[in-house]
């Protein structure tokens, strides 16, 4: 499965997500803030096949690290999380950079079919708009 670096400064989000994600299969280094996921991403070179990470952080928030991690390693599908709506505009304004934001707060099923969806290349809007037609 993939290798996930998930930063959350939250310690309650961040344990529910990362066993959810090691649940699924999926290896997880965790981070406490945007400045530990940035040196880890370093220490790691990459390594990585997704970064999930909290807007509204201290130390580094989430843009500024997507902004870090998709100007050294390109090739890393990035994912936020956010539950400020004020944020989640600021993370549009990244659209080439971000695969998605998802909002908070989330379900444990939605997390990780946005995690799934990413890892696997499905176009964000496409599989937003199908979920919606289903739902109806």
């Amino acid at each position: 499965m993939a290798r996930i670096l998930l930063a959350e400064d939250d310690d309650g989000v961040r344990a529910f997500v990362s066993r959810a994600l090691q649940h699924m299969g999926h290896e997880v280094v965790e981070a406490e803030d945007g400045g530990l996921a940035s040196e880890v991403m370093e220490e790691e070179q990459g390594r990585f096949d997704l970064l999930l990470s909290d807007i509204k952080m201290p130390v580094m928030d989430g843009i500024a690290l997507a902004l870090n991690v998709a100007a050294s390693f390109p090739d890393i599908t990035i994912v936020l999380m956010t539950g400020f709506a004020d944020q989640r505009e600021r993370a549009h304004g990244l659209d080439q950079l971000i695969y998605d934001v998802i909002p908070k707060p989330f379900t444990l099923q939605q997390v990780l079919d946005k995690v799934d969806d990413a890892l696997n290349g499905r176009p964000a809007e496409i599989v937003s708009l199908a979920r919606q037609a289903m739902a109806s």
